[in-house]
């Protein structure tokens, strides 16, 4: 197979060169269990070809680039060309048991202590705990003789839009246990390092009846329909979770610094960033303003720069929302405070509030659509379905 820039005009049946990483690594991780797609196999060769069929019906010609920014390509037609590489990292695999996962390859020079920080979340007594929203690892593959690359096993997790929110309650409850996750880490004195809207997935495979097809979610992954999904998050509560630690750090009490030089992570509106020769500074207040940053963006003033109307109904997070991407790192709140503060908002909301329809980019419900939707939010309270779907 002839190798080519992700970059260039696709041809399903050729492998890019990122996707010959993984070809090459087929029969290793096979040895560990793991079977890749039949793309990657060694030998592969396309289903369609010599026949009438359609590459775009056939699950071999699915690449890895097909999965870019997915809050972006469902929500809007913006592609950022930059961010593609990122999900050359990972691909989806087949478990000696059945179960489906995604693999991520981590080059530990590159990144020495993302394998150290995911073997502490890997305790018991850290991995067990209520609070805890960091995507659980199920195994840590060794890089093979003469690589830098080991693997990292994880649960196959799907984009937060993947399906969307139906209701107010359901977003608040994913707010609700992100904001607890970082508060649970930065209890450990861990931060993340980079948080934004991609390193925030879900658990949402309960949801819908046939397995989604993981670069093309909005398809069954033999490709033979498009996904239904059969229960909402207010029926079959979601866990939500962060993702992707190859910037975090585990800082410890006896730490008398707690600072970091800028700049780092995905987000590139840090305030404390703006100046790369700038000083020393707090990588806990950072996190507060990341995550804040992405709330703003997702529910409230759309994202800078791209045309997407955010759902209305969010504005009584305004005020908290405001503290946290506030310019002064010292002024903004820590995230025990920002738990604390959104547990007290949204005690506050009114029932209708919270059982509201989530409406982004515009969208709104005609009178029919409307009579149906408000005889179902009647009939969950009649079966005492909480607003706030709760794990």
């Amino acid at each position: 197979m002839a190798e080519v820039s992700p970059f260039k005009r696709f041809d399903p049946a050729i492998l890019s060169s990122v996707e010959v990483f993984w070809r090459d690594h087929y029969n290793f991780l096979k040895e560990h269990g793991y079977t890749l797609r039949k793309r990657y196999e060694p030998g592969w060769v396309p289903s369609w070809l010599n026949t009438s069929v359609k590459p775009a019906s056939c699950e071999d010609a699915q690449p890895i680039c097909v999965r870019v920014e997915s809050i972006y390509i469902a929500r809007c037609t913006f592609v950022n060309a930059a961010s593609v590489v990122q999900h050359y990292q990972v691909l989806d695999a087949i478990r000696a048991d059945g179960s489906f996962v995604i693999l991520k390859q981590v080059d530990i020079n590159i990144h020495p202590d993302e394998i150290p920080t995911i073997k502490h979340f890997a305790s018991d007594a850290f991995a067990s705990h209520p609070q805890n929203h960091c995507i659980p690892v199920l195994e840590i593959i060794d890089p093979p003789e003469g690589s830098t690359i080991a693997f990292l096993v994880m649960p196959l997790l799907f984009d937060i839009d993947e399906p969307s929110f139906t209701t107010i309650g359901e977003a608040v409850a994913f707010c609700g246990q992100i904001f607890e996750g970082l508060h649970y880490l930065h209890q450990q004195n861990i931060i993340h390092g980079d948080c934004k809207h991609n390193n925030i997935m879900a658990d949402s495979s309960g949801l819908c009846d046939f397995s989604p097809h993981p670069m093309n979610p909005i398809m069954r992954r033999d490709l033979t329909g498009r996904v239904s999904y059969s229960k909402s998050p207010t029926r079959k509560p979601v866990k939500y979770y962060l993702i992707d630690f190859g910037l975090s750090q585990i800082y410890h009490p006896e730490d008398a610094l707690v600072l970091r030089y800028p700049p780092w992570g995905g987000d590139k509106t840090v305030p404390e960033h703006q100046d790369p020769d700038g000083p020393m500074c707090d990588p806990f207040a950072v996190d507060v303003y990341c995550l804040g940053n992405f709330f703003r963006q997702y529910f409230m003033d759309g994202w800078d720069g791209i045309p997407m109307d955010p759902p209305p109904g969010f504005d009584f997070m305004r005020e908290l929302i405001n503290d946290m991407v506030n310019t002064e790192p010292t002024k903004r709140p820590s995230m025990l405070e920002v738990v604390s503060r959104f547990d007290d908002i949204v005690k506050e909301l009114g029932a209708r509030r919270l059982r509201s329809p989530f409406l982004p980019d515009g969208k709104r419900h005609g009178l029919f659509q409307s009579v149906i939707y408000w005889s179902t939010q009647l009939a969950r309270v009649a079966r005492r379905i909480p607003a706030v779907p709760k794990l």
